[in-house]
């Protein structure tokens, strides 16, 4: 065989080499930005698999009551279970830009509607069981900026009512700007956020995200040797599967 050949196939052979290893290693795996879609899709999923599950609808109208976070459905998966967690820009060494994300599925809250006003809500998570897809940025969180082993919950408590304007039937979605304090590292601040929602048969389905700017929190950017720099903003975001008490 030609020598040219052989040089350029084996040329082409290490180029393929490399760009594996570079998407294997280097390559942004941060799971998606939640959306009402894709949780929605979780429900139907487990559902139509799961021929225990009743997709009884909730009646129009039949809102009334307590409602509490179902941490049942999803497994045991993260990104299929009522979750709450960071998404932040971080630029590493000998990597680049990368989104970090870190979620826990440690969490409980209820909330109590009454007709079409969601009259009270209240949610706390764990922050000590903030995971994401590294084990060194995980250690590290417990110590330096969200400093969990410190200030291990978060929490969000409703301020004012939110009407819905009419009680969701089923498979209707809505979005709500919900008002109230939020507590991250000792440090409490009002906020609004924008809820989008879903009536599913017998679950309410919320997912939500709101900018976290590190300062109005205390938060100080951690420092680590690949760490090259951490923009002062993030964002919380949840996904929220809840079922009636």
């Amino acid at each position: 065989m030609n020598r040219k050949y052989l040089a350029f196939g084996g040329a082409a052979g290490l180029a393929l080499v490399v760009f594996a290893v570079w998407f294997l290693i280097f390559r942004d795996t941060a799971p998606e930005v939640v959306s009402l879609d894709s949780a929605v899709g979780v429900v139907t999923t487990t559902a139509a698999g799961d021929s225990a599950t009743t997709t009884t609808a909730v009646p129009a109208g039949a809102l009334d009551g307590i409602w509490v976070v179902d941490t049942a459905i999803g497994a045991g998966v993260v990104e299929d279970s009522s979750f709450v967690g960071y998404r932040v820009q971080e630029e590493l060494a000998n990597i680049g830009a990368k989104t970090a994300v870190g979620r826990t599925t440690a969490l409980f809250g209820t909330l109590e509607f009454a007709g079409s006003t969601l009259e009270t809500a209240s949610i706390t998570a764990d922050l000590t069981q903030l995971a994401s897809d590294s084990r060194g940025r995980d250690r590290q969180i417990r110590t330096q900026a969200l400093e969990t082993n410190q200030f291990p919950e978060a929490t969000f408590t409703l301020t004012a009512p939110v009407d819905l304007g009419a009680a969701p039937a089923d498979g209707q979605s809505f979005t709500v700007e919900a008002a109230g304090d939020l507590t991250i590292h000792g440090v409490t601040q009002p906020v609004t956020i924008t809820i989008d929602g879903q009536l599913i048969g017998t679950t309410v389905v919320v997912v939500g995200r709101v900018p976290i700017t590190f300062a109005d929190y205390d938060i100080d950017t951690p420092r680590a040797a690949v760490v090259l720099s951490i923009e002062g903003d993030g964002e919380m975001e949840f996904q929220l599967f809840l079922t009636k008490s």
